[in-house]
């Protein structure tokens, strides 16, 4: 740590990433739940998406659940095939988090991203590319 970084007490750097531990334990239980749980499995308790009943396309978080569950077994091409907007959004989230609790335990806290409206309508045309190039039938059945 340079010599001129303020220096803050164990005791209050633990208090403060209570906040950030709480985030990373929920994720945790969320993620042991989609761990335990095979959404495939006949008679899972998750309820079906609704969209692909009235409209016949996926939503962007269809096969969210089959991804996770994928990834929490380590089969990450399993996971990308169920929904790769899922992956990418996890280890996002991931990263983020552990982030968080790294610089709260050292004392520098992270401000809260100013995410540029560039970057949000950005990234909802991605989501919306992602919905609409998953919905293509770009591989004949069976293929």
């Amino acid at each position: 740590m340079p010599p001129d970084a303020p220096t803050v007490p164990a005791a209050r750097r633990l208090r403060r990433a209570a906040a950030p531990l709480s985030a990373l334990a929920t994720a945790g239980a969320a993620w042991a739940v989609g761990a335990a749980v095979d959404p495939s499995a006949p008679g899972s308790p998750y309820p079906a998406c609704p969209l692909p009943a009235l409209t016949g396309w996926d939503c962007p978080g269809c096969g969210g659940l089959r991804a996770a569950h994928a990834l929490a077994h380590g089969l990450p091409g399993q996971a990308l095939a169920a929904n790769a907007l899922v992956v990418v959004a996890a280890l996002a989230l991931g990263t983020a988090l552990l982030y968080w609790l790294v610089a709260e335990l050292r004392g520098r806290p992270v401000p809260p991203p100013a995410v540029p409206a560039a970057c949000r309508w950005a990234l909802a045309a991605a989501v919306a590319a992602f919905t609409v190039l998953r919905n293509l039938p770009l591989f004949p059945p069976g293929a």
